[in-house]
């Protein structure tokens, strides 16, 4: 195929030699299945974003750093430069959230490289060497979805001590691979310390990996991760190794339990909606 011009310029670097197919394409950035060497990877190219989508996205940059004051400024006043800055803030998150990620033992794609608005990483595949596919799309036995949770979980916790939360975790963005579940898509990932919205960010991130898994085991639905990993990382004791067993003894006069669930339906019917709106574009392509 005619690989396009971002892909173009990283054959003429060497740092690709061929763009095989494309994998998929959203709103916010389109995937190519491409050929390092004797090594087949995927290179994401990132979109520009319009002001409605960088107002969108406001919240999750709360707490993320940037190069000096002045960009902090101006990000803050989405001003044309400020949006510049944040635009830019934002396709880095991602890179630097996946070298961290990998180097502290998260199941996510390797990353190789970060070349003008160009990401190449693992391309992640399954048993057979075809495209990975999502967590969403697998039918699983119950025992399955019990593993699964627990390892999902445990990777969310191992992000949370690393200061990270996704912050746009559903069955989308988890392919199943031979080895299982690895996390994608980590452009809106968010600072735990620095995020007023982490905890809940945190919550909608663990309930919605526990409903999609409670389909095929439906007393996942009675487990409380998100709030007892948030209390041990407030009190500065969530390791990576901490024992976490999915009980949690809520305050009920400080916390509505009601609305924690319904955040959680909430925040799965907008990663439903984020889906159709992905499947449209990549259609319209």
């Amino acid at each position: 195929m005619k690989p396009p011009a971002s892909l173009q310029v990283l054959i003429d670097d060497g740092v690709i030699d061929e763009v095989l197919r494309p994998l998929k394409s959203g709103k916010e950035a389109s995937v190519y299945v491409v050929r390092s060497g004797d090594e087949v990877r995927c290179a994401k190219v990132y979109k520009d974003m319009a002001q409605r989508s960088f107002q969108q996205r406001v919240q999750y940059q709360e707490g993320r750093k940037v190069r000096g004051s002045r960009q902090a400024r101006a990000m803050g006043k989405a001003s044309k430069f400020g949006r510049k800055e944040a635009e830019a803030a934002w396709k880095s998150a991602e890179v630097d959230a996946l070298y961290q990620l990998a180097a502290a033992g998260v199941r996510v794609p390797r990353p190789y490289g970060y070349f003008g608005g160009v990401l190449v990483m693992e391309l992640v595949t399954d048993a057979e060497g075809r495209s990975a596919p999502r967590l969403g799309e697998v039918e699983l036995s119950a025992q399955t979805a019990r593993e699964y949770h627990r390892f999902l979980v445990r990777q969310i916790a191992c992000m949370l001590c690393e200061g990270l939360i996704h912050g746009d975790l559903s069955e989308y963005n988890v392919l199943v691979t031979a080895d299982g579940p690895v996390i994608i898509d980590l452009p809106q990932v968010v600072s735990a310390a620095g995020n007023n919205a982490a905890r809940t960010m945190l919550r909608r991130d663990v309930g919605n990996i526990t409903i999609s898994l409670s389909r095929f085991a439906p007393e996942l639905l009675d487990s409380h991760y998100a709030e007892e990993m948030w209390a041990l990382f407030e009190q500065g004791e969530l390791r990576p190794d901490s024992e976490l067993t999915g009980h949690f003894e809520f305050d009920e006069g400080a916390v509505d339990i009601d609305s924690v669930m319904q955040s959680i339906i909430d925040a799965r019917e907008e990663a439903i909606i984020r889906q159709q709106g992905r499947e449209a574009a990549q259609a319209a392509d």
